[in-house]
């Protein structure tokens, strides 16, 4: 885990590094990468940081990372790595509303204990395929402001477990470079 967590890390600082090796006088409204950290999460418990590769005006490919760090969400869920594919409705390069079709390869506890607590871990390694929405805002330097809400559905791992959906939600800050 730490080394997942490092090595995202380390690609969030080469690519600030070579954000700032740029020319000065281009515009990073057009730029096409962005590294962002889920600020919602953040308050919850958990780290969520992502990159987004921009591939035109209009669409972007993704990918976030989920790592809690708080005891309790820990013993909920370990980890989430979830590639995405958004298309942008807004006016502006790559902002305003937006659609999202994503994977997420998670490891959780699926028992929920409603009535009886019940010490033994039953972690569960899946993949689940889902869709969301939301909505983007960039300045002209370069800061994003996002908020989006996304569910899916475990694909393989579903029989015998307490739930079969996950969730992506948000209020990310991040960096356009």
């Amino acid at each position: 885990m730490k080394k997942l967590l490092l090595a995202v890390l380390l690609l969030c600082a080469t690519f600030t590094f070579n954000a700032q090796e740029q020319n000065t006088t281009d515009n990073s409204f057009y730029a096409k990468h962005e590294v962002k950290l889920n600020a919602l999460v953040l308050v919850l418990g958990a780290f969520d940081v992502g990159y987004e590769y921009l591939l035109d005006d209009e669409s972007g490919l993704g990918i976030s990372v989920f790592l809690p760090y708080d005891k309790e969400l820990k013993d909920e869920i370990q980890y989430y790595i979830s590639p995405y594919y958004r298309y942008y409705f807004g006016k502006k390069h790559a902002a305003g509303f937006f659609l999202e079709g994503f994977g997420m390869l998670n490891r959780a506890d699926r028992n929920i204990d409603f009535l009886f607590e019940d010490d033994e871990d039953n972690w569960v390694t899946d993949f689940a395929l889902g869709i969301g929405l939301g909505g983007k805002w960039v300045t002209k330097k370069g800061l994003i402001g996002e908020i989006n809400f996304g569910i899916g559905r475990n694909l393989f791992e579903s029989e015998g477990t307490d739930y079969d959906f996950v969730g992506k939600f948000g209020i990310t800050v991040g960096y356009r470079f």
